[in-house]
């Protein structure tokens, strides 16, 4: 595991709260079987965050950590540690990606905050203020680590600043499995890509109410066949914990088993594809929920079993039959 989080205080009230992460190591303390050891977070030089984000972005984080912090938007915040705390947040999902791509570890966790997957190239919004996945994915394909990743985003909501990162390109896989109707609004199937990148998008909106099964037969046979049709050589999980049942940001039902479900079947999709795994926390607002989830999914990554079997859904059965109808030919 990689831990990145620092001084990063958004006030009192706010669901995006340093007590997260002490809930989650406290819990994994708990657990003396999981054997994760924590591993050193990466210092990470602008270049690497400009690989995704912009030279305007940069410096507007830069000039409202210089005044102290302010506000972003009614959502997003930034104190005194702030700036500093979303590069050690980069810094934890670049190293954990290096950590298997290289061979250092079979498996690999970056817990951060603040999260990154709303941070869009040009903005910080919705807690995020660097994109942490996307900038670790970048990173890894710049060195030669991976030329055909795939990033599947499964938190509750969808993973708009990773989708404009690579919007347009034709190497890098972004699937998400998101809640809608939900902010922020984005990530509708026709949102497929631009240019080059037209059909590396693949967007798996699901209702309220949905859990183990819509979310399980997705990964299973949705995300499964897309990973082996796109040849992938890495997948990096945004590993979001809010569409747990009892998460007060969605209406979705997942399971703390669920979690663990999902992370097996993404370690067992690696395994066959030959490619290293590797996750990043992203949203997950009650704190037991949150740390239970991110514990199971510890168990999954590190224990990949058998097919847990789940039949298809309605929804995985129309998004194959969504891709069919787009000329996208996929395993059976």
């Amino acid at each position: 595991m990689y831990l990145g989080t620092g001084d990063h205080e958004t006030g009192p009230g706010h669901p995006e709260r340093p007590e997260r992460i002490r809930a989650v190591l406290d819990a994994v303390d708990r657990v003396d079987e999981l054997g994760w050891e924590m591993g050193a977070t990466q210092y990470v030089q602008d270049q690497v965050l400009l690989g995704v984000h912009s030279p305007a972005h940069l410096e507007t984080l830069r000039s409202l950590d210089a005044e102290g912090g302010g506000t972003i938007d009614p959502d997003t915040v930034m104190s005194p540690g702030s700036l500093a705390a979303a590069r050690e947040a980069v810094g934890a999902a670049c190293a954990a990606v290096d950590a298997v791509c290289s061979g250092r570890a079979p498996a690999a966790f970056a817990l951060t905050r603040p999260p990154g997957h709303h941070a869009e190239p040009d903005r910080a919004m919705g807690f995020c203020l660097l994109s942490n996945v996307a900038i670790a994915v970048r990173s890894a394909v710049d060195s030669g680590y991976a030329s055909r990743p795939l990033i599947l985003d499964w938190d509750v909501h969808h993973g708009n600043g990773t989708q404009a990162a690579f919007l347009d390109d034709p190497d890098v896989m972004f699937v998400s499995i998101h809640q809608q109707p939900l902010w922020p609004g984005t990530g509708g199937p026709a949102e497929r890509g631009e240019g080059e990148g037209f059909g590396t998008t693949l967007n798996l909106p699901v209702p309220p109410g949905s859990g183990d099964r819509e979310f399980l037969s997705l990964i299973e046979h949705v995300v499964g066949p897309v990973a082996r049709s796109h040849q992938a050589d890495l997948i990096v999980i945004s590993a979001g914990y809010d569409a747990h049942s009892n998460d007060p940001l969605a209406s979705c039902e997942v399971s703390t088993d669920g979690f663990g479900l999902m992370a097996s079947a993404v370690a067992r999709i690696g395994a066959e594809l030959g490619a290293p795994v590797a996750a990043s926390l992203e949203g997950g607002y009650e704190l037991d929920s949150l740390s239970a989830g991110v514990v199971a999914a510890l168990r999954g990554l590190s224990e990949p079993g058998p097919e847990a079997g789940v039949e298809r859904s309605p929804l995985s059965d129309a998004a194959l039959a969504g891709m069919a109808a787009a000329g996208i030919a996929l395993d059976p």
